[in-house]
């Protein structure tokens, strides 16, 4: 939910004592005092499968990090509330200009960073620029459209465009839309600053990460005073840890089966939401297997996409045939374009002369995508291609391997970043894609009407999805199994973030 609901939400929190400011990762054994488990009513203890490998989410991909960071201790001067909206943060309110290119901000005063240094004018200027310039990630591209950044007066801040851009505003709600301090940015990979509810207290490498309650924070102060994120690599542990009392709730479920055990007990809620995070089997374009379109195309006719749901992921999901999910709006069902037809793709790796084809299908080592991949692979074998699976350690072997160095021909992942069509145009990212096409699509999108935007989006995905640029197995469902007692958490998946300022008992 946005930060102004929240601050309604937990208004019963203000002025309440941090009991458990100076908790460790294992606070979570503690005696209750609230009931309905073994944990103090103001902790909470979540389980994930992927832990970060550092903190640095300016220089390193992937998902674990923001899930941690964004939100909790990182703000932006927007963000995205629980319905997709874009709505105020570190900034009270901003105005467009009539050509569209500029963004005038109004804000907040009174905030501070974690290590005592203030937020004004100033921060949002240096945050911008230091996107441009010193992030590494593949996101950082968002920023490129900023022409310049000036400073009003220390409450206000205007951004120009080099160009009208739709996205730019949106983008503003990820990653790199945060706001840093400039004496904050040292260490980001291990001492993270920012203006949010909490701080980083401790991490055990392997185990778990603690968030503490900060005094001076400029908002409502959270309701609970300590936060763990505990990693699980076996889903089996995360839903035992459940059981017994050990964690509070498992984040996002990695194994839809394990759900069974609780829908029946009223000690215990689902929440089954949305996502934006689409399952993708890429296919490296650039590769001696891939580099033609019929190969892709094949693939994608050989996969029995319901069947991969029903047996990687209980069923669970939605299937999209496409690089948009439901939650945007250029969304189009493409399911229908590759209907599952084993001679078709048989049909076409012999028209492109790639028979007995044999591939290297490197898997991160999570659920969802190990469990796919062997029902891809099974079905691959049917029409004559063999992939060969490969299962790195993730994240920081996957994204080495294939994510930086594009050394594969297939993998599979789940693609969290909000409204990340833009990725298709860059031929350098990890699909290797390039279709100068797509990238007009795309360009123009961004720079036209909102009415242009849907028809162009709509029709670069089509192209997407006809090329064969990758496949999209399903999208990913959200899905929390909590205490019932726990309250305030997401109910939908559509941020890199795991928001937790909102929980209470």
């Amino acid at each position: 939910m946005s930060r102004l609901r929240k601050l309604a939400v937990s208004g019963i929190a203000a002025g309440l004592a941090m009991l458990l400011a100076a908790c460790n990762a294992g606070a979570g054994t503690s005696a209750s005092s609230g009931g309905g488990g073994g944990l103090s009513t103001k902790t909470a203890s979540i389980a994930f499968a992927l832990e970060p490998e550092n903190l640095d989410f300016t220089r390193t991909d992937g998902a674990a990090i923001p899930q941690v960071l964004l939100t909790n201790v990182y703000e932006g001067l927007v963000e995205l509330d629980q319905d997709g909206k874009v709505v105020p943060l570190l900034a009270e309110s901003w105005k467009v200009s009539a050509d569209r290119k500029s963004y005038t901000f109004k804000l907040r005063q009174g905030v501070t960073f974690s290590n005592g240094a203030p937020f004004d004018a100033n921060t949002v200027k240096f945050s911008i620029e230091r996107v441009k310039k010193d992030w590494t990630i593949s996101l950082k591209k968002a920023m490129d459209v900023v022409e310049g950044v000036t400073v009003d007066s220390p409450t206000q801040v205007t951004v120009r465009l080099a160009r009208p851009s739709n996205d730019w505003l949106f983008k503003m709600t990820t990653r790199i839309g945060v706001m840093m301090s400039p004496d904050g940015v040292a260490d980001l990979a291990n001492k993270p600053v920012g203006t949010g509810p909490y701080v980083v207290g401790k991490w055990v490498r392997g185990d778990s990460i603690t968030l503490t309650a900060r005094p001076g924070y400029w908002g409502t102060a959270p309701y609970m005073s300590t936060v763990v994120f505990r990693y699980f690599k076996d889903p089996t542990a995360s839903t035992n840890a459940l059981l017994s009392g050990g964690i509070d709730a498992i984040g996002n479920v990695a194994a839809p089966d394990s759900l069974i055990r609780f829908e029946s007990d009223p000690t215990f809620k689902i929440i089954e939401g949305t996502s934006n995070g689409e399952v993708t089997l890429s296919m490296n374009n650039k590769s001696k297997a891939f580099g033609d379109k019929r190969v892709r195309q094949a693939v994608r006719y050989a996969l029995n996409h319901k069947a991969i749901l029903d047996t990687a992921w209980a069923g669970r999901g939605t299937l999209i045939g496409g690089p948009v999910p439901p939650t945007d709006p250029w969304y189009e069902d493409l399911t229908g374009l590759f209907p599952y037809d084993p001679q078709k793709a048989k049909d076409l790796l012999a028209e492109a002369g790639a028979a007995n084809l044999t591939v290297r299908l490197r898997l991160p080592n999570v659920a969802y995508a190990v469990a796919a991949g062997q029902v891809v692979k099974s079905q691959l074998e049917d029409v004559g291609i063999t992939a060969d699976i490969d299962v790195l350690e993730f994240p920081a072997r996957w994204l080495d391997l294939v994510f930086n160095k594009h050394d594969y021909d297939m993998s599979i992942i789940n693609h969290v970043e909000a409204r990340d069509i833009a990725n298709y145009a860059n031929p350098d990212y990890y699909f290797g894609y390039d279709n100068p096409k797509v990238q007009r699509l795309i360009a123009a999108a961004d720079a036209g009407t909102p009415a242009q935007q849907v028809r162009d989006l709509r029709a670069a995905a089509r192209q997407i999805s006809e090329d064969a640029a990758a496949d999209w197995l399903f999208l990913f469902p959200y899905l929390v199994v909590a205490r019932a007692n726990l309250k305030g958490l997401p109910k939908n998946g559509i941020s890199e973030s795991f928001d937790v300022t909102g929980l209470s008992r």
